[in-house]
């Protein structure tokens, strides 16, 4: 049987670069990769504002890998000097202090983009059919995503990252019959002490950024196998060139939407270059003031907290009642809460994908689950001392803070988005979608 024999393809450039090119294409798949996932790869005319943020958060994961690949250089996972480490990273470390603070502030600019890509899903449809498995892949990516960041957190040894730890750990306590067996199983011993720190460490560092990775390529390849949604929801593959074999309503992704996207990242690195040498802590939103002390068993910090990325869950976690002293069911709502993200493209009814000729219910509910989910991320900030004076205006409701009666409503709010759905979207009175995209 005669071996087939590859037809080389013509490199981008040409002369002892565009050699090599052809030399390796020869032997990988490199051209046929970047004729199809770039140069050839047709996505619609009409992207807007929204699409930066899928290209941005490509961008951060590789920041947050480059600069923790440095930070580890210098970090030493033992509970003895983990935070002492820190503190030679910042102090006596050639530019460390701008390492470890591009890391921090790159975790909360990591959940920033990717919250704001979802929004974008939810309101051009991008989790409609044929494009479930692009969501469902995000769904993970976002899970990993904090997972990562939770595990990430303990690394400084601070009061807040000891104590907030502390408290996550023991929800999964809570879970019935297997609960306090399986805290100790992620702890690893039965106080959080030098074994959690260091299986926190090999988590944070290997197994989930390669899980990340795997699930971001994923996420990709999915997404230019069926074709990139629209700000119309139309599929630009129904009309094609019957000369060039092309979409109408597509371009090139390079370098129409390459060069676009440059755009965005130099607006994204003068903003993010703001943070990091003018506010690393942003008001203790990104670094919170006790995590500059180190961790102290004995000592409970004042007012415990997640992060403001974790927020929205924790206040729905504090909203739900303590049934017989355990806090199971609060734990329950917090992880239905993300679950339920997955369920998305099957419990939409509409017939249209797009925000610009869906009815008003929908963005009715689209807009209170959005100002529900940021008013609880901002409860889940205060103080549980506290929660009864917001604001001081309004009195405590049948023994219960008022901001625990919002938090209930709220929480009621972004579970009716989604239970819902299938109901409003099914009735709603929508517009006819185009048949070609718009401008």
């Amino acid at each position: 049987m005669a071996n087939t024999v590859k037809e080389p393809i013509a490199p981008p450039v040409s002369g002892p670069i565009g050699q090599v090119i052809v030399w390796v294409d020869a032997r990988f798949p490199l051209m046929s990769l970047w004729k199809g996932h770039l140069a050839e790869y047709y996505a619609p005319k009409n992207f807007n504002f929204w699409y930066y943020f899928g290209s941005l958060a490509m961008l951060v994961l590789v920041m947050q890998i480059v600069t923790g690949i440095f930070l580890t250089m210098n970090y030493k996972p033992d509970a003895k000097y983990a935070f002492a480490s820190v503190e030679y990273i910042m102090r006596d470390v050639h530019w460390g202090w701008l390492i470890r603070y591009m890391h921090s502030t790159g975790a909360s600019m990591f959940f920033l983009v990717v919250y704001l890509h979802m929004m974008r899903g939810l309101m051009y449809g991008s989790d409609r059919k044929p494009r479930e498995l692009i969501w469902i892949f995000g769904c993970l990516i976002y899970l990993t995503l904090m997972a990562e960041a939770f595990f990430g957190y303990l690394l400084p040894w601070g009061q807040m990252s000891y104590w907030g730890a502390q408290v996550i750990i023991n929800l999964f306590a809570a879970v019935p019959f297997i609960g306090e067996d399986l805290a100790v199983w992620i702890r690893g011993d039965y106080n959080i002490g030098d074994a959690t720190l260091n299986r926190f460490f090999a988590f944070h560092v290997i197994a989930l950024p390669l899980v990340l990775l795997g699930l971001v390529a994923a996420h990709i390849m999915a997404l230019h196998e069926v074709g990139s949604n629209n700000p119309d929801g139309v599929d630009i593959k129904k009309h094609i060139d019957p000369k060039t074999g092309t979409p109408k309503d597509g371009i090139p992704f390079h370098p129409y939407y390459t060069v676009k996207d440059v755009v965005g990242v130099v607006v994204f690195l003068a903003l993010f270059s703001a943070i990091v040498f003018f506010a690393p802590e942003m008001g203790g939103y990104f670094l919170e003031k006790p995590n500059f002390v180190q961790a102290d068993p004995l000592q409970t910090p004042a007012h415990i907290a997640p992060v403001w990325y974790f927020t929205p869950f924790y206040a729905m976690l504090r909203a739900v009642p303590s049934f017989f002293g355990s806090a199971f069911w609060g734990v329950a709502v917090m992880g239905a809460a993300t679950l339920i993200l997955f369920a998305l493209p099957w419990l939409d009814r509409g017939k249209v994908r797009s925000i610009r000729y869906r009815g008003p219910i929908y963005k009715w509910f689209l807009g209170a689950f959005v100002v529900s989910f940021i008013i609880l991320g901002y409860l889940g900030v205060v103080p549980t001392t506290v929660w009864g004076q917001i604001p001081n205006a309004l009195p405590i409701i049948g023994g219960v803070d008022t901001a625990t009666v919002v938090s209930r409503i709220l929480t009621a709010v972004y579970f009716a988005f989604f239970l819902l759905m299938p109901w409003y979207t099914k009735i709603d009175k929508e517009l006819p979608e185009p048949e070609r995209v718009t401008y």
